[in-house]
């Protein structure tokens, strides 16, 4: 998630746990613990330029529930040796700061991402991929809990703010899985009709929201990608077919930085071609034709593919039309958009 999200949780978690006078501090102390993971992301730029190392390390050991438990006794021992408020108060400030933590990586295993929460384990990293990376509906809950409670300073009232605002989030993702349930049976009952009962899939929300929601499926020559908004539709799930040069992909599937890629998106990746390189643009974030992480990791050399260093590229995304489609599909169902039904798309395939 969002850095603000994760510094309104940490706060949230720390100051209801702590006593009353030491509420105020715990906000900040949360607020701080809260963002820690995050700046895993400074050492890894010093230990590489490598634009794959850079995606696939970060959410690593920083993110691990078996490493932060660690961290925050550490930090939580040297506090006790001091005389102040940890000493006070050892074991609701242990809790504190053990929730501050650990409560950052599981909150991003619910975006699509990846999260390693079992590094080192060589685990492929979780997406639970309930909720965008950054959703109001869930930071707004937070946002208000922590403002009384800051307002309300020792008060109880303060202590039902946080509590409330944990609450009524964590309500918000409890929402968000019971979507997914239903975007995922829809999209497999679609499938199951196209003949495509055990293609590999995955669901994610499209921005801001948990009303429309994406869903990809593999295919051996490329992938399906279709909507769903719980608001709008009804009937069979439509898909779109796009290509991938799957035949490139296999050649260069040996690649470590094609293996890596691989293992931290689950195989949900595209390959095509762009002015003589072999680029892969990960299906999870984004929609076709744009994604947020591409990657050349190939150039023709003659028949065959030569390894190049990897180099990430970027092409222009028009955000405020995108948006703006997103926000009318929600409240809108495109059934006559061109889009494959289930009898359609298993047509396609029996003509192949």
């Amino acid at each position: 998630m969002d850095s603000i999200t994760q510094i309104l949780l940490g706060a949230s978690v720390a100051a209801a746990v702590v006593p009353k006078h030491h509420r105020r501090a715990a906000l900040l102390a949360g607020a701080a613990l809260g963002t820690l993971p995050d700046l895993d992301s400074f050492p890894i730029m010093l230990l590489t330029d490598d634009p794959v190392a850079l995606m696939t390390l970060h959410r690593g050991l920083s993110h691990s529930l078996l490493v932060l438990p660690l961290v925050a006794w550490a930090i939580w021992a040297v506090f006790r040796g001091r005389d102040g408020r940890v000493a006070e108060a050892p074991v609701r400030w242990f809790w504190a700061m053990q929730l501050a933590l650990v409560t950052h990586p599981l909150l991003d295993a619910f975006t699509v991402y990846g999260t390693q929460l079992l590094w080192p384990l060589p685990l492929p990293p979780v997406m639970w991929s309930s909720v965008f990376i950054i959703d109001p509906m869930y930071t707004l809950w937070l946002f208000l809990g922590m403002l009384a409670a800051a307002f309300a300073g020792t008060r109880p009232v303060a202590r039902r703010a946080l509590v409330l605002g944990l609450a009524l989030s964590s309500a918000y993702l409890g929402w968000s899985l019971l979507a997914k349930g239903m975007v995922e049976r829809d999209a497999e009952r679609a499938l199951v009709g196209m003949g495509l009962a055990d293609a590999p899939r995955f669901s994610v929300p499209m921005p801001f929201n948990t009303l429309l929601w994406r869903v990809v499926a593999m295919t051996p020559d490329g992938f399906l990608e279709g909507e769903r908004s719980l608001v709008a539709d009804s009937g069979p799930m439509r898909f779109r077919r796009y290509p991938s040069d799957t035949e490139a992909l296999a050649e260069v599937a040996e690649l470590p930085a094609v293996r890596r890629l691989a293992w931290f998106n689950h195989g949900f990746m595209k390959a095509e071609v762009r002015d003589g390189q072999l680029v892969l643009s990960d299906l999870r974030m984004g929609a076709e034709p744009d994604y947020s992480f591409n990657f050349a990791v190939a150039e023709r050399d003659g028949e065959h593919w030569r390894s190049i260093p990897p180099e990430q590229l970027s092409w222009p995304w028009e955000a405020r039309r995108r948006l703006g489609e997103m926000w009318a599909r929600i409240w809108k169902d495109s059934a006559a958009d061109g889009r494959l039904d289930a009898h359609e798309g298993a047509t396609e395939g029996a003509t192949r």
